[in-house]
């Protein structure tokens, strides 16, 4: 687990870079990512939320069922760091310090904390409530402490959308005055332009900022270069998968439905989609063992 970690600060600690971090929410979305040889993932909420679930990003989920989501996604390849969402702590000050424990022992590299109520919605919708600053620097307090207290070094994100209601000044108070306290990591939740985007990143160095990519939301597009040229150095994109799979499962469901078939599957056998999740892996292991069951193959 503290590879993972290790690998997370080597890769924040190269300022000619950005990490750019698909988002996942399962064991498939994961390994697909992984496949491609990414150096870091994302874990989002909202993905979390709407596949364990079938619920949207409105706060629904509790810490059990996103700590596990994220320790089995770490634990796929634990090379990899992941960095995954932890909401609002999931309560005050003992229930944050709870959360990030748990974090930890699932061998999560780096995880993100945020300034809205308990009651929290997705970043990139309307009418969000905040918490005042001394709860959520209570909540980033909370976090170091526990960080200390576990003996690990995982990666603290603060993030804030006190931008949306409270303005540029309010957000930015907030982000320093937890980085003052330990966070690693800062994450102005809905930026609103290029040029604001700019300017948190230069006032917030040598602090890496990180720039969540929400298609349709309120930040603006923006692709990796641009990204990194604006200075942020952490990029997620939290609906990657999440689209792309609400996007292709509705193709084919309503192809089944009109025409009473489903479309062609490309030549993609079982056995590739197997391949996808390990089972050549899988199958070595059991070999390893002495294991029977697989000798004649699958």
């Amino acid at each position: 687990m503290a590879q993972a970690v290790a690998r997370l600060r080597q890769l924040l600690a190269d300022e000619s870079k950005i990490i750019v971090c698909p988002g996942v929410f399962d064991g498939l979305t994961a390994r697909i990512a992984l496949n491609e040889g990414f150096d870091a993932l994302y874990m989002t909420g909202a993905g979390t939320a709407a596949s364990v679930l079938g619920q949207p990003d409105l706060g629904i989920l509790t810490l059990n069922e996103m700590r596990g989501n994220a320790e089995m996604i770490a634990n796929l390849n634990t090379a990899v760091p992941l960095i995954a969402d932890a909401d609002t702590g999931f309560g005050g000050s003992l229930m944050v310090h709870r959360t990030v424990t748990e974090y930890i022992r699932s061998g999560v590299a780096a995880l993100h904390l945020e300034d809205q109520v308990t009651t929290k919605r997705c970043g990139h919708l309307r009418n969000k409530q905040l918490v005042d600053e001394d709860e959520f620097l209570s909540r980033i307090q909370a976090a170091v402490n526990a960080r200390k207290q576990s003996g690990g070094d995982i990666v603290l994100i603060a993030r804030t959308d006190a931008l949306q209601s409270l303005g540029y000044d309010a957000a930015m108070s907030r982000l320093k005055r937890a980085i003052g306290i330990g966070a690693d990591v800062a994450f102005l939740e809905g930026v609103r332009s290029k040029e604001e985007a700019q300017n948190a990143c230069k006032e917030l160095s040598p602090t890496p900022v990180l720039f969540n990519s929400v298609p349709g939301g309120v930040s603006p597009d923006l692709s990796v270069p641009e990204a990194q040229e604006l200075g942020f150095r952490v990029i997620i994109f939290p609906g990657l998968a999440l689209g792309s799979v609400h996007g292709a499962v509705s193709a084919a469901v309503k192809m089944l439905k009109r025409d009473g078939v489903p479309p062609a599957s490309e030549g993609v056998s079982p056995r590739d989609l197997f391949n996808v999740v390990g089972l050549k892996q899988a199958l070595m292991l059991d070999a390893a063992a002495g294991g029977k069951s697989f000798e004649n193959g699958v």
